[in-house]
């Protein structure tokens, strides 16, 4: 090992020194913090954010669950306000469960001063409902003369405290007519804006294979707004827009309708008889909460 001289020893720490001295001290970094920003609550599709309250699937029995459903009979008044040309009956020829579907059936038979006899199936004074999404799966019939409608009605239509229609509310999740194969409608029917008065809220869109296929036809109602879909997609809204119950009357409990008319205001005049017998399938009805 090799030993300095002392004075160069000296020499080498002196400078060390002073080269720490001089050294210039390192700038510091500012590091500014994220701004913390408020968890986004995820979006969650209505039918899974809703629980099912109640449901039909049509797979018990032959003939349709009479504690879910009533059937209207007869005529009504004036062809049930819509000069109707058949009689509404709950004949298991025109009401029934078949292969797991609720079949109704429209046939040429003589009934009532009527040429022809069908089914109009309701919940009324067994199940209403104040919102939720409603699905129903349907295949229509063909032919012209047809008229099937999936809707509602308001409870206070008949009863205590009754408001009649259409102060009541009416909801139409589907309408469809023989004389305009595929062409679906949706509708909302208020004291100030309904059919009579030309004023209804209504629109309609080009479905097709509607009477070949099954198709999903729903509505997701609120207090604010009524979203109509098919088979999921979002076809119309009816807002609520501030005027009341007069205008919107979708804030109390509607029951639902199933039912198939034939001829009448709507579909014409014009029946082809050869269409008969034709039938409305639902596969299933579901309610959500």
């Amino acid at each position: 090992m090799r030993i300095l001289p002392l004075t160069m020893i000296l020499a080498v720490l002196s400078l060390s020194f002073c080269a720490q001295k001089e050294a210039p001290s390192p700038t510091p970094v500012v590091v500014t913090p994220p701004t913390p920003t408020m968890p986004t609550t995820p979006t969650t599709p209505t039918d899974t954010a809703k629980k099912l309250v109640w449901s039909d699937e049509f797979d018990k029995g032959t003939t349709p669950d009479t504690t879910k459903w009533k059937y209207n009979i007869g005529t009504g008044s004036n062809g049930w306000g819509n000069n109707e040309s058949q009689y509404y009956t709950k004949d298991s020829t025109n009401a029934r469960i078949e292969n797991g579907n609720l079949i109704i059936e429209a046939r040429k038979e003589s009934r009532g001063g009527k040429n022809y006899t069908s089914a109009r199936l309701l919940t009324q004074d067994k199940a209403s409902w104040t919102y939720g999404r409603f699905e129903i799966r349907a295949k229509l019939p063909k032919g012209i003369g047809s008229w099937p409608a999936i809707w509602m009605l308001g409870a206070n239509i008949e009863g205590t405290g009754a408001v009649g229609w259409p102060a009541c509310g009416e909801i139409d999740i589907m309408e469809h007519t023989g004389k305009d194969l595929g062409l679906v409608h949706f509708s909302a029917h208020s004291k100030l804006l309904n059919w009579t008065l030309g004023t209804q809220k209504t629109f309609k869109t080009n479905i097709d294979n509607v009477t070949d296929v099954f198709h999903i036809y729903s509505i997701d109602w609120t207090k604010d707004m009524i979203k109509f879909y098919i088979d999921g997609v979002l076809y119309y809204n009816v807002a609520n827009d501030g005027r009341g119950v007069d205008a919107y009357p979708f804030v109390a409990p509607e029951f639902l309708l199933l039912n198939l008319a034939v001829g009448g205001n709507f579909a014409g005049n014009t029946i082809d008889d050869t269409i008969f017998p034709c039938r409305m399938e639902v596969d299933y009805v579901r309610v959500y909460q």
